[in-house]
């Protein structure tokens, strides 16, 4: 759909996007078909569209995809959706399924599990809601969104970044990630005051570690959450104190006089799995 198109259907539900759910509409055909092209969407996928709005994106993906699954929290948004495609994609409406629930708290989904995930995020909820759905669904083995371009680029740092953090450890536990392109603010209703970018992220295994995820990733929220001091500083509220801090990061090979924003995942999991391993051994 079109720009004509996208403000006949908003005019048509008397809507006004709202800055509280971070509703820019893209309104540019050739934007849409981009993306699709660049998530690489098989003829075989299902595909989880999060924040569908008025329906562009998930026409496209409909035209390609063997399902798609969306999930819209807005009430009218979700109301009309079917509809759209009904009317617009009428030979492939069987091909869609909308589920009208706020995306943070989907633990399931109808029919076939999701193996690729394509959506624009909405910019204040963008990271929660990837790395919910990395967790909850791990059939997904292909991901595209379009984020604000700071997140895409947080999304997609390498070590020693100086935007590598938190949102870049976590998603590289489950996927290779980078970037996959720029998007202007020409191709939104409204046009946002940021530029967006677009972030691919393909599944793998995560680190060999005993250590369970939620260990890994306290870890990783401790050694941001003071990210200008060294490791045996910022990890010993976790450890219990310096010392233990330092006992698990050089057992794990790891420097205590780094900062977090110098290690790899994998690095983060051996901390983890260290201290876990200590603590075993002495109760």
């Amino acid at each position: 759909m079109g720009p004509a198109d996208i403000r006949e259907l908003a005019a048509a539900l008397d809507l006004r996007p709202t800055k509280q759910r971070g509703q820019n509409f893209v309104i540019d055909a050739n934007t849409v078909r981009r993306i699709v092209r660049t998530a690489d969407v098989h003829a075989d996928d299902v595909v989880l569209e999060i924040g569908p709005g008025l329906g562009s994106l998930t026409l496209a993906l409909l035209q390609t995809a063997k399902h798609v699954i969306a999930v819209e929290v807005d009430d009218q948004l979700a109301a009309e959706l079917p509809a759209t495609v009904r009317a617009r994609l009428p030979e492939r409406a069987d091909h869609f399924t909308l589920v009208h629930a706020d995306a943070m708290h989907v633990e399931e989904l109808p029919g076939r599990a999701p193996t690729a995930l394509v959506a624009n995020l909405p910019y204040n909820v963008a990271v929660p809601v990837l790395l919910h759905m990395l967790a909850t669904f791990p059939a997904l083995q292909r991901v595209l969104v379009m984020v604000q371009s700071e997140v895409a680029d947080r999304l997609a740092a390498p070590p020693g970044s100086k935007v590598y953090g938190v949102p870049s450890v976590k998603a590289s536990w489950y996927c290779q990630v980078k970037r996959a392109g720029a998007i202007g603010r020409r191709v939104f209703w409204p046009a946002p005051k940021v530029d967006s970018g677009l972030v691919s992220l393909v599944r793998r295994d995560p680190p060999r570690t005993s250590a369970s995820r939620d260990e890994v990733f306290t870890v990783v929220d401790a050694a941001f959450a003071q990210r200008r001091k060294t490791l045996r500083s910022a990890l010993a509220g976790w450890a219990g104190s310096a010392a233990a801090a330092e006992d698990a990061l050089t057992r794990a090979g790891v420097s205590p006089q780094a900062r977090g924003e110098a290690l790899t995942v994998e690095e983060f999991a051996a901390i983890a799995e260290q201290h876990t391993q200590h603590k075993e051994t002495a109760a």
